[in-house]
Parts: structure tokens; C-alpha cells; sequence
């Protein structure tokens, strides 16, 4: 027994004697580096980051860069134009693989909207969501025109759907995929306003800007004139931006917030129930017309209806089966959205959760009995409709 302490201490001895010495070696290591051992430790740590890069970076998801002369191959040398506005024209494209895609391009109007096109890619590279389009890539040619390129949709932009093919497109879109593309779009802007690093606001939803894939999802497009905010910044004061008719009251005081998105959703949705344009003068010129809102402006007419219990005479005549009460749920979410007050309207992800049945919806206050003055703000920007 004596002997088998003897041998447990001495072995414990070494034991601690090893290891000290070791972290000695250690600590003297780190302050008075053999010249080998240096230079492997810097090798380690030059190498460890470079392998940890794969996981953490997606360099395929990176819009890509093409040239003037692949733009111009890709579109045929711009055959096919399937659409235009103010300032850029959009046309049909081919990958090489047989993919379609669409390539808008921007017309060059000075050096000033350079800022403009490379904020709406970095905006839409760095969004990633299913009712979102996605940008496969772009073209900046210096002094020269501007090209951006997305997926292609078949299907074209709920404007053409709702206002350009008669009730017998018009009846293509029962409500079932109308009430599925009121959703893809409220979680959409829920994702831009609530789950981005920063807040994102669109500015310009409206059914131009909304875009149809081959199953009829809505996928919301064009961040031309978007804009990323910091979180802590409840609106900002910016020139006014937007389209006539959609945009809310507070953005021709150049005030804008996550709820200026709201209203343009709401006013969306109202034509998306309606089939019809929000604001239709009786007269061509609109301009010397005076308003008659009982027939010409559309929320005022839903507003009447659903407080006569004749909503339903409202709803685009081309659906069938419509289930009453969707609607009313539907129409009362949009009333909420197009309150003249921009703290009373509620958040896209409210929004969400009103259309999905997770929040109860009640007819907002102001809508309960509409005031001339409510229309006026309303109606302000749509009298200089241009669509």
C-alpha cells in the first residue's frame, strides 16, 4: 500500500509538471514566436475565414451585370415591347437557356437618376420574398440608357386584367384569386415595412405594379421610386412621389411613411372588389367636370352601399359566387387602409392578420358616416389622374 501511494503522488507530480510546463511554453510562444510557428498560426487564421465564407455568402444570388451588347442580344435588339411608361419601355428576353425574362429600360434623362437606379438595385437585390419579383440583373452604361431585368410573367399586371380586357377577362378572376392576390400583396408590403433590416417603402402600389404569374399569384414589381428608411423614423419629408389616385392625402405635402403604403394598398383592393377604377369622371376632362362622387368615385360609392346594406351591388358583376361575408371583411380592411388620418390606419402586418381571420375587422369610424371633406382629401390626387 505504501509503495502504491508512493507511485499515485509522483505520477500526479509529472502529471501537473507536464502541463505547466506546457502552458509556460505556451505563454512565451505567444509573446516570442519561433519564426515556424508564427508563420503557420498567421496561415491558420488567414485560412479559417476563408473557409467559414461559402456558408455565410450567396455570390448566385447576386443580381448579375450584363453588357450593352448582351441587353441587346437577350431582347432580340428590343423586338418585342410588352409595355411602357413615362420614362422606360419593357421588353421580352431570352437566356440563353430558353429562361423569359423581361427588361425594362430606363430612358437616360440626366445624371441625377443614376442615384435613383442604383438605390432600387440595391433595394431589390437585397429582398427576398415569394410576392416579391426578384432581380436577375442589370445594365448601367455610362451617359446612356439603363436596363434592369426580371423574370417574365406571362400573365402581365393586374391593371390589364382589371381594366383593359372587359368583363370576359374580368370574369377569369373569380374571387377566390382575387381574395389570394389581396393576400400576396398585404404580406408583401408586411415583409418590406416589418422583416427588412430597414424599412422599405414602396410608394407606388397600385394594379400596374402588380404582376400575375402562371397560377394567378400576385407578385408585387417596380421599386423605381422606393425608398429605405431607418426604423426609428416614423415618416419623412421627401418631393411628392407616387401615382394620382393612389397616393395618400399626406404625400402632396411631401410626408411620407409605411402608412402612405397602406393607403395605396387600401385603394387597390377596393378596385380589385370592384373590377372597376376608383375614380371614373363622367366627362373625358376631368379637369373642367365637376365631380359627382355618388357616381364617380368609387369608396364613397362602396361607403354608401355597405351603410345601406347593398354592398354586394358594388361587387365586379363579372364574379360569381361571391361569399358575402369575405367580402365585407375584404371591403372593411380596405376602409381602414384609405382613412384620411395616417396614424388611424392599421399596419400591413394588421392587415395580414384581418384578411386571414386572426384579428376581428370593424368598419373604421370615419367610414361610418363619410364627410365631404374626407372625399375632398381622397379624391385630390385622382382628379389629375395619370394613369
Amino acid at each position: 500500500m505504501y509503495v502504491a501511494n508512493i507511485v499515485a503522488i509522483s505520477s500526479y507530480c509529472i502529471w501537473k509538471l507536464f502541463f505547466a510546463g506546457k502552458s509556460l511554453l505556451q505563454y512565451y510562444w505567444k509573446f516570442h514566436p519561433v519564426p515556424e510557428l508564427a508563420r503557420v498560426r498567421q496561415e491558420e487564421e488567414e485560412t479559417r475565414p476563408l473557409l467559414r465564407q461559402p456558408a455565410t455568402l450567396r455570390i448566385q444570388d447576386l443580381p448579375r451585370q450584363f453588357s450593352p451588347g448582351e441587353i441587346r442580344a437577350m431582347t432580340q435588339d428590343f423586338g418585342t415591347m410588352v409595355g411602357q411608361g413615362g420614362f422606360a419601355q419593357v421588353f421580352r428576353g431570352l437566356f440563353d437557356d430558353g429562361t423569359a425574362v423581361a427588361v425594362k429600360r430606363i430612358t437616360a434623362t440626366g445624371d441625377d437618376e443614376t442615384a435613383d437606379f442604383l438605390r432600387e438595385i440595391s433595394i431589390v437585390a437585397n429582398v427576398h420574398h415569394r410576392s416579391l419579383v426578384r432581380l436577375l440583373g442589370y445594365c448601367l452604361q455610362r451617359g446612356g440608357n439603363r436596363y434592369l431585368v426580371y423574370p417574365f410573367f406571362e400573365n402581365g399586371s393586374l391593371d390589364s386584367w382589371l381594366f383593359h380586357g372587359g368583363e370576359g377577362r374580368r370574369r377569369l378572376l373569380p374571387w377566390p384569386t382575387r381574395r389570394c392576390i389581396a393576400v400576396d400583396v398585404a404580406k408583401a408590403l408586411a415583409y418590406l415595412h416589418h422583416e427588412c433590416h430597414t424599412l422599405i417603402l414602396h410608394l407606388d402600389i397600385k394594379p400596374g405594379n402588380i404582376l400575375l404569374d402562371g397560377d394567378l399569384r400576385a407578385h408585387v414589381s417596380d421599386f423605381g421610386i422606393s425608398m429605405s428608411i431607418t426604423r426609428d423614423l416614423s415618416n419623412v419629408d421627401t418631393r411628392g412621389r407616387g401615382t394620382p389616385g393612389y397616393m395618400a392625402p399626406e404625400m402632396m405635402i411631401n410626408a411620407v411613411s409605411a402608412k402612405s403604403d397602406v393607403f395605396s394598398y387600401g385603394m387597390t383592393l377596393l378596385e380589385l372588389v370592384g373590377g372597376r377604377r376608383n375614380f371614373e369622371p363622367a366627362s373625358t376632362d376631368a379637369s373642367s367636370a365637376t365631380p359627382d362622387f355618388s357616381r364617380n368615385f368609387f369608396p364613397y360609392i362602396v361607403r354608401e352601399k355597405m351603410a345601406r346594406g347593398e354592398l354586394m351591388e358594388a361587387v365586379d358583376s363579372a364574379m360569381a359566387l361571391v361569399e358575402q361575408g369575405e367580402v365585407e371583411t375584404v371591403v372593411k380592411v380596405a376602409l381602414s387602409c384609405i382613412q384620411s388620418r395616417w396614424d388611424m390606419r392599421p399596419s400591413m402586418l394588421t392587415v395580414v392578420d384581418m384578411l386571414e381571420g386572426r384579428v376581428v375587422t370593424d368598419l373604421p369610424t370615419e367610414s361610418r358616416r363619410l364627410s365631404t371633406v374626407n372625399v375632398s382629401d381622397l379624391l385630390s390626387s385622382s382628379l389629375t389622374h395619370g394613369r
